[in-house]
């Protein structure tokens, strides 16, 4: 017995192991969190946060000085000039969607520079499902440039921009449910030089889910204008119950609150609804959340990879997120894995995940995620289609000895016959 678990003997002996070889990786982990948690507190200090910052509004939510505090520190930390920081952005989804919407018009040309976007993105965009309300619908144009070699095909993306004018360029961060690597922030800050030598006017806008504290810069303070995520993931800290961010240039933040409330209202209207106290504390928290993910992850990867599963990113490569992806190779396996990691959860472990459809999605989905916050992936949590290679991808530990726990559980159940 472990702690109370029966596990196998070997694979405690393994899990040991692999924390001291994992040792000088966490060093790092724990470096940069150190980074973060220095920014954040900057943040809150230099704007002067007090206990009545945390008092809920109702109804239309004017003059709302806790509300309009936590945009200005989200600013700050990201090194942007303004931000939209809601409890009514009810994902990342919903946040991309606002911008897009936010900052493109009849006419306007918008182009994927990270290849295909995220399943759910799709549908916004037009480019799947039948929806009336896509940007194509609207008469939006949209192109999309190939990665390659996991990385930004520089000179296409600058001989598109030369071609004929284009409004926005979109960057993915994260690798979504594809098989390249996620985007470093020095390749970000790297196409981020290009676009703007070759058309300062264009706006970049990335999709920072998943990718939020887990290096020591963000794609704003490297050139991009727009940058958007979810409070269910990284800066939710696990305390955040909903809600979302967008951050960049004033201008557009403008023009993004505008359709996130209604022309001539934007920012000024949107009660907290007593979710600040929650998205200070969360965003406080944050760094410590994503050091424990980060360790989870690499801790993962190093013992699958060990047992002959072909994982990305390996447990010694750089990362950009806090995803780990891992080919199962049977649906079977993916079944017995996610509910491994189901029984690891501190909420609803004895409950058995099965496949089904799932809303922006074209394939069955199967997810593990017995988290305190419904489908926050800052806790330990795994989904995946049920498509060959059957690969899972994983995210999440608020706590790392909770996520190890919860790692240690999936793997004794996908390794016994």
């Amino acid at each position: 017995m472990y702690l109370g678990y029966d596990f196998d003997e070997n694979l405690i002996e393994e899990f040991n192991e692999a924390e001291k070889e994992l040792a000088p990786i966490f060093a790092k982990f724990e470096k940069n969190s150190l980074f973060c948690s220095a920014k954040v507190l900057k943040a809150f200090q230099d704007n002067k946060l007090c206990s009545s910052d945390f008092i809920e509004t109702t109804g239309y939510g004017f003059y709302d000085a806790g509300r309009d505090k936590l945009e200005k520190v989200y600013a700050d930390i990201f090194g942007a000039q303004d931000a939209l920081v809601r409890p009514q952005i009810m994902s990342g989804t919903h946040a991309i969607s606002l911008a897009y919407f936010g900052l493109l018009k009849h006419g306007d040309t918008c182009i994927s520079i990270s290849g295909k976007p995220y399943d759910s993105l799709q549908s916004i965009i037009g480019i799947a499902g039948n929806s009336n309300n896509s940007l194509i619908k609207n008469g939006i144009k949209y192109e999309q440039i190939e990665l390659i070699d996991d990385d930004f095909d520089i000179s296409s993306i600058v001989k598109r921009l030369k071609k004929s004018k284009v409004r926005l360029v979109e960057i993915q961060r994260s690798k979504g449910y594809s098989a390249r690597k996620s985007l470093s922030i020095e390749k970000i800050e790297r196409v981020c030089k290009a676009i703007k030598t070759a058309d300062k006017d264009t706006i970049i806008m990335v999709d920072n889910c998943y990718g939020d504290f887990v290096e020591d810069r963000e794609p704003t303070q490297v050139g991009a204008d727009i940058l958007v995520g979810s409070h269910m993931k990284n800066l939710g800290g696990g305390i955040a119950k909903t809600g979302g961010y967008i951050v960049g240039k004033k201008d557009f933040i403008f023009d993004i609150s505008e359709r996130f409330s209604a022309p001539g209202l934007g920012k000024d209207i949107g009660a907290n609804l007593n979710q600040n106290y929650l998205f200070f504390k969360g965003l406080y928290q944050a760094p410590n959340v994503v050091c424990s993910c980060l360790k989870t992850m690499v801790l993962a990867s190093y013992i699958l990879q060990k047992h002959g599963f072909e994982v990305s990113p390996k447990y010694n490569e750089h990362r950009a997120d806090i995803i780990q992806a891992v080919e199962l190779k049977t649906g079977e396996n993916l079944i017995k894995f996610c509910k491994g990691l189901q029984q690891g959860a501190p909420i609803e472990s004895y409950v058995s995940p099965i496949p089904a459809p799932m809303p922006g999605y074209e394939s069955d989905e199967i997810m593990a995620c017995g988290s305190f916050v419904t489908g926050a992936t800052s806790e330990l949590s795994c989904d995946a289609p049920m498509t060959p290679p059957y690969t899972a991808f994983m995210q999440g530990g608020l706590t790392y000895e909770y996520g190890k726990l919860g790692i240690m559980i999936a793997i004794d159940l996908l390794l016994k016959k």
